[in-house]
């Protein structure tokens, strides 16, 4: 809301809204004349010196901003590399920007340190308490509501089950509380719990409104019923109706505008984790659970170890899909389940049972949230660090950094005093990521605030802002249409590249010209009509003013994305890919069948694999299901190499692919090895990969792989999408064995993976590396 204020401000005084000034900074992608104007200084990164030639044109204060990249290297240095940016003093200049201005550039040089300025430029004008996120408080939230008033559990958050029924207990309702998890067909129960509590006074619960979206209209018909003068005068006042709910458009309006909403953040940061852990039920409970194992020191030691891997996989949530590629609601029932289950095995038995442990902690109670084969991999890892009997040998659980000492088994106070004295922030290292990770855990944390900055202004129509907004979007339209090339001659490719049994490339082929075409002539066909629309020559439709919207705002249109490929560029760069995509193929289809192929540019890049495998199939008639795939790897191509055929050997029955980037580490080409992530570079390019197919060995005569990564591709840097019936996403393509000479869990844990289409290869300036 603030931020809206501002922008408000902005608008009245520079005809300049926060929608246009945030799309200029973070979308804006400069056309070659104004490159050619104002050429790049060496040491920006090329898409950061286009967001900031398009940011100099939002105000007059911002002009000088270009010049003084130039003429002030050193100062922009310092507040570059400085940890907090934000308290940097600017060239004079630009000493007249507000505090707003200096966000935006901030934006685009410390993309990973905003979030501090932003806490600072929020606490300067409102106060440290609108930084300060209330504590969670059910008998206040209790207080302002009525028996016709529902109270919400806005998830996803802590699991208010516990505190509710705790609560309930100290209110007498304990008996009464009726608790009812919505589905298919529960809806006549729902209706019949709540129709008694209005007689009698008791508490329901409905969990999980959202997966009942057909009874959803029901719901809200019950509460506008509760709200009538005549059901009031009937309606017990002891009455309560408690709702959970995960964000949903099926979950009713009306009733959070007439509840009262109540969200249960879960602790951040390794120190509040193990604290609200260890004050927790049952682990607080000293006398009858804490001091009541016959192994004390194995069971509180191991207890450590669960609440720190409690607390680091929860952590790991906030490093996007380094972390995991799903984000997991993990809660307190997972630890106090698998807390219980740790006292009894280690009472029952008179060894450490760490194989039943590790399957009933690892594998069903936490890993029964988990439904990605790869996050699944890193729940085992971590338990190895955090749950086995490394505990009993090492001294500190970052062995290498001699951080997070293991402490000797002791009373629970010295435990709870132990913890209060660790540091408020932790290494990314701790959760078994890079140094890196927390340049991405800060640009994640920026971009989300600004896509919601962004989705507040994005309302009204598309004509509102500086007045030209009408005709950038036709320049916009007339500019793509004029740059896409004719679509593909299908009968002249086939008759060039003829359906063979022997040689599946050509279908390959066929079906991806065939995709792009159709997508060639939906941009095409809508970028036309939208040009009609604004001449007025038809209606401009809603379908049309999304779509024009969402140009505007430097987006992929939806209408496009249905008929696109995956991917997470904003629009001027999606446009550009597109068409080095469509000129990857036609070199193909004037050129021939590559040796080497871009892999970034096929459409369904499973289909080229599959293609690959089944060409060898039917030369050798062996069935594809007995075939896997042999790697070697070779330099990557140099970007100023059009066509790399001639960088590889022909080789029989073997394919080269390039254009993958690894996150998460880089790629050692004098040693052939993975190594370690240089410094505050977060995507590296991948080698040359020499694809051959190979029968698959019967188990007994495979030899055991060592030193080596079983690394996963995917087609987006978003890594998650929806479960197949092969226990992998849809953004999944295909393992890739990468030589190591480190633990296949260490990279593991690191989240690393080759990824086909990244959102940026280098998101920092070269500066940094300076």
């Amino acid at each position: 809301f603030f931020f809206q204020a501002e922008d408000g401000i902005r608008d009245a005084q520079e005809s300049r809204g926060l929608g246009d000034v945030y799309k200029r900074q973070v979308h804006g992608v400069p056309d070659e004349k104004t490159l050619r104007l104002h050429p790049r200084p060496e040491w920006i990164e090329p898409s950061m010196w286009g967001k900031l030639l398009e940011l100099g044109k939002s105000t007059k204060k911002m002009e000088p901003l270009l010049e003084s990249m130039t003429t002030n290297r050193e100062r922009w240095k310092a507040i570059i590399e400085s940890p907090t940016p934000h308290k940097e003093a600017f060239p004079e200049n630009l000493s007249l920007l507000s505090a707003f201005d200096r966000l935006c550039v901030l934006k685009v040089l410390t993309p990973d340190r905003v979030i501090g300025a932003v806490r600072a430029f929020v606490v300067e004008r409102l106060g440290e308490k609108f930084i300060t996120p209330p504590t969670f408080d059910l008998p206040k939230s209790f207080d302002d509501s009525a028996a016709h008033v529902p109270l919400v559990f806005v998830l996803p958050g802590t699991d208010p089950m516990a505190s509710l029924i705790h609560f309930a207990e100290t209110k007498g309702k304990a008996d009464s509380l009726k608790i009812i998890s919505l589905g298919q067909g529960t809806g006549p129960s729902a209706d019949a719990a709540i129709a008694e509590g209005k007689k009698l006074g008791s508490w329901v619960l409905l969990q999980n409104c959202h997966l009942a979206p057909s009874w959803m209209p029901r719901l809200e018909q019950i509460c506008e019923e509760l709200d009538t003068k005549a059901v009031r005068e009937k309606l017990h006042p002891s009455f309560r109706l408690w709702l959970t709910t995960y964000p949903s458009d099926k979950f009713p309006i009306s009733i959070l505008q007439n509840s009262v909403k109540m969200t249960n953040e879960p602790p951040k940061g390794i120190k509040s984790n193990l604290l609200v852990s260890y004050r927790s039920d049952p682990i607080s409970d000293v006398k009858n659970f804490f001091e009541t194992c016959t192994k004390p020191s194995e069971f509180k030691t191991l207890l450590y170890g669960l609440c720190f891997f409690h607390a680091v996989i929860q952590e790991r949530r906030n490093y996007g899909p380094l972390g995991w590629n799903i984000r997991y609601d993990f809660n307190q029932t997972d630890l106090r389940i698998s807390t219980r289950q740790l006292h009894l095995f280690l009472s029952t038995y008179e060894y450490v049972p760490y194989k039943a442990l590790n399957y009933l902690i690892s594998e069903c109670n936490y890993g029964g949230r988990v439904t990605d084969k790869k996050d699944i991999l890193v729940l085992q890892a971590l338990m190895q660090d955090f749950f086995s009997e490394t505990l009993f040998r090492e001294r500190f659980l970052i062995p290498s950094l001699g951080l997070y000492p293991i402490p000797q088994p002791t009373f629970y106070d010295q435990y709870l005093k132990f913890i209060n004295g660790f540091p408020p922030t932790q290494p990314p290292e701790l959760f078994g990521l890079h140094a890196n990770a927390e340049i991405t855990r800060g640009i994640n944390e920026t971009d989300q605030i600004c896509e919601a900055l962004l989705a507040t202004t994005a309302g009204g129509s598309i004509t509102t802002g500086d007045g030209d907004n009408e005709a950038r979007l036709k320049q916009l339209s007339k500019s793509i249409l004029e740059r896409l090339p004719k679509r593909f001659e299908l009968e002249v490719v086939q008759i060039k590249f003829p359906i063979s049994y022997n040689n599946s490339m050509n279908t390959v082929l066929m079906q991806e010209i065939i995709r792009y075409n159709n997508l060639c002539a939906v941009i095409t066909k809508s970028l036309k009509e939208v040009e009609d629309a604004l001449n007025g020559t038809v209606v401009m439709s809603e379908g049309l003013e999304k779509l024009c919207m969402s140009m505007s705002l430097g987006f992929i249109p939806e209408l496009w994305k249905k008929s696109s490929y995956p991917s997470l560029k904003p629009l001027a760069s999606y446009i550009n890919d597109l068409l080095q995509r469509l000129k990857f193929f036609q070199r193909w289809i004037e050129k021939g069948t590559p040796r080497a192929f871009w892999i970034s540019g096929f459409f369904f890049t499973q289909s080229f694999f599959t293609g690959v495998l089944q060409t060898y199939a039917r030369k050798y008639t062996i069935a594809i299901d007995k075939l896997n795939f042999d790697f070697d790897f070779f330099e990557p191509p140099p970007e100023s190499v059009e066509d790399p055929n001639e960088l590889y050997p022909p080789v029989e029955d073997c394919a080269f692919i390039y254009g993958l980037f690894i996150e998460g580490c880089r790629w050692d080409q004098t040693r052939r090895l993975l190594d370690e992530s240089l410094p505050h570079r977060l995507y590296e390019v991948a080698p040359c990969i020499q694809i051959k197919p190979a029968e698959e060995k019967p188990v007994g005569a495979r030899k055991p792989t060592q030193g080596s990564y079983k690394c996963p591709v995917y087609r987006t840097a978003e890594r998650k999408g929806v479960l197949s019936t092969t226990g992998h996403s849809t953004n999944f393509i295909m393992d890739i064995s990468l030589p190591s000479d480190k633990e296949e869990r260490h990279w593991i844990k690191r989240g690393v993976a080759l990824i086909s289409v990244s959102y940026t290869h280098l998101t920092l300036p070269t500066i940094y590396s300076v």
